[in-house]
């Protein structure tokens, strides 16, 4: 409620929200090394692909819930 009324909220939370993704930007392609993820399985096998990428921006996005938002 303080930061809603005093009218940091939106600006705290915009500023979350970047960092967030600027981590999803940085962490998703170091895992998609580190688990094989390449433009030539997305080819060859595109549901294993999809399958693993799901799976790795699932984990980012749960790291990056711990560190920012339930810290």
């Amino acid at each position: 409620n303080h930061l809603l009324m005093s009218e940091k909220l939106y600006p705290h939370l915009l500023e979350i929200e970047r960092t967030a993704q600027g981590r999803v930007e940085t962490m998703l392609p170091h895992m998609m090394e580190a688990a094989g993820v390449t433009e030539e399985l997305k080819v060859c096998d595109p549901m294993r692909w999809v399958g693993l990428m799901n799976t790795l921006k699932v984990q980012v996005e749960e790291t990056i819930f711990q560190e920012l938002i339930f810290q």
